[in-house]
């Protein structure tokens, strides 16, 4: 160790100093004896520092470069010194397959029992799962029983994970960190014990994405090979969500933020060779009416032959938000005969998917099939499906039809002095704020806002916050969008339709 420069001996004094201080207010023995004698001792700085740092009084801070390798060595000694060892921190809390509390001390003597905390997925070696021993002993070539899933697993080798190399053991004991290869049913979060005395620890639920993106191949006939390799990146990674949006015809992936998304993509193309395309996700709008209206569909076509003859007539008319659809048959009589009626809900359900006024699908109607007429010949069920339709696309523009957008509840933690900022750029997207609760130094906003505003609220609210606020959102509502706003998106989902003709 170097001698510290002649230049900084003063300022580290002081520092030293402030140190001592900070350790003798931690223990009142300590702090009788520093007042005493000035000084404590090297054994009493030493086990008062790691006294201080296990119940939390103290909170060591060491400078380092991850990158340049600079000061690993030191975070590592002040880890090993200071941090709790797996005695210090005393029996582990879990539940009985009866779901009565069980705990476990950190002793070799003790049955066996781990938790799976982390899974890699390596295309070579297979998946790769960490676990940390809570008690007892294992050894290599035995069984285990995931407590979680109910189910046995055959292991091989246990090793330990060094850089990149992995170093074989015989046995594990509490506190240990390794890994197995190839196991088929554990991931992330399991309990593994013995099957003779199951305990079940709790499983830490990932925290929800805060941000998300439409992931699409680069390659085309690559989105089997897009989903595979997620599948497995899922796997290791449990904070990533990959959905499929049915109304937008999507691949979703969302993650904790920006940064997190692109190193799942970036450990896509090295570790499988998939590579993709992020993009801003669509919203999932919808389109809806506020009129009623009585209208008649009718599909008549004559080509040589037999013809195609359908006509009806619908009632058209609003349900309250979150209806959806209903259809009724108010057909009296034989006018449109059984077998036909069917067709024309058939007829009008696939308008509906389709859109009218931007083609985002339609909810929240009423339609009533009133009256219509048939032909003994050239009436069919594809006839009435296709007048159905015809009626129910051409009646919902006399309805006052209106787009409709999806609201989220959204949950923005800050600290206070970023309150001011926050609630006017909440304000600036069209947010209403509900409420505000504390936690701790902190302010958590309760609001409610449209998700076009929020699909790339992650780097912004970074920004407004010095990267101090976190924030979560999930569905609430639909609501009717402005009308200057409703305007554009028509146009430009008409535009869209226009290059893709």
């Amino acid at each position: 160790m170097e001698e510290i420069p002649a230049d900084l001996a003063d300022e580290a004094g002081k520092y030293r100093e402030t140190l001592v201080e900070d350790i003798a207010e931690t223990d009142e023995s300590l702090m009788e004896q520093y007042l005493d004698a000035g000084e404590l001792g090297q054994d009493d700085l030493v086990n008062g520092l790691r006294r201080a740092v296990m119940s939390g009084a103290l909170i060591p801070v060491v400078c380092g470069v991850a990158t340049a390798c600079k000061g690993i060595s030191s975070l590592m000694d002040v880890i090993a010194a200071n941090m709790p060892s797996p005695v210090d921190r005393g029996a582990v809390a879990g539940t009985a397959p009866d779901g009565s509390p069980l705990e476990r001390k950190p002793e070799e003597a003790e049955p066996f029992s781990a938790l799976v905390f982390k899974t890699i997925a390596d295309p070579y070696a297979g998946r790769l799962t960490l676990f940390r021993v809570y008690s007892g002993t294992l050894s290599s070539d035995t069984g285990i029983y995931n407590a979680t899933r109910k189910t046995n697993e055959r292991i091989g080798n246990i090793f330990f994970l060094e850089g990149k190399s992995q170093k074989p053991t015989d046995q594990v004991i509490p506190g240990d960190i390794a890994a197995f290869a190839k196991l088929k049913e554990t991931t992330t979060g399991d309990t593994i014990c013995q099957e003779k005395t199951p305990i079940l620890y709790e499983k830490l639920p990932p925290p929800p994405p805060i941000m998300t993106f439409a992931i699409e191949p680069k390659s085309r006939g690559d989105e089997e090979k897009i989903t595979t390799a997620l599948h497995r990146l899922l796997e290791e990674d449990p904070t990533l969500h990959f959905t499929r949006n049915d109304e937008t015809k999507e691949m979703i992936l969302s993650g904790m933020g920006q940064i997190h998304i692109e190193v799942a993509v970036e450990k896509m193309k090295r570790k499988f060779g998939v590579e993709v395309n992020l993009n801003i996700p669509k919203v999932p709008y919808k389109e809806t009416i506020k009129a009623k209206t009585n209208i008649q569909g009718k599909y008549k076509k004559q080509s040589g032959g037999r013809g195609q003859f359908g006509d009806c007539w619908i009632d058209i008319e609003p349900l309250p938000r979150g209806g959806g659809f209903e259809f009724l048959d108010k057909i009296v009589g034989g006018v449109i005969p059984q077998q036909y009626r069917p067709a024309v809900e058939k007829g009008i359900v696939e308008a509906m998917e389709g859109g009218v006024l931007a083609g985002y699908p339609v909810v929240d109607v009423r339609v009533s099939l009133v009256d219509g007429s048939y032909h003994t010949v050239d009436s069919s069920e594809m006839a009435f499906k296709v007048a159905g339709s015809l009626g129910f696309k051409k009646g919902v523009l006399q309805c006052q039809p209106t787009l409709l957008e999806p609201i989220e509840n959204i949950f923005i933690e800050i600290p206070d002095e970023y309150m001011g900022d926050v609630i006017g750029d909440l304000n600036s997207r069209r947010g209403r704020v509900l409420g505000m609760d504390t936690k701790g130094s902190h302010q958590v906003i309760k609001g409610q806002v449209p998700l076009a505003e929020i699909l790339s609220y992650a780097p912004d609210l970074r920004s407004i916050t010095s990267g101090r606020g976190t924030f979560s959102y999930q569905f609430s509502h639909y609501e009717e969008v402005p009308s200057f706003l409703a305007e554009k998106i028509i146009a430009a989902a008409k535009a869209r339709k226009e290059e893709n003709a």
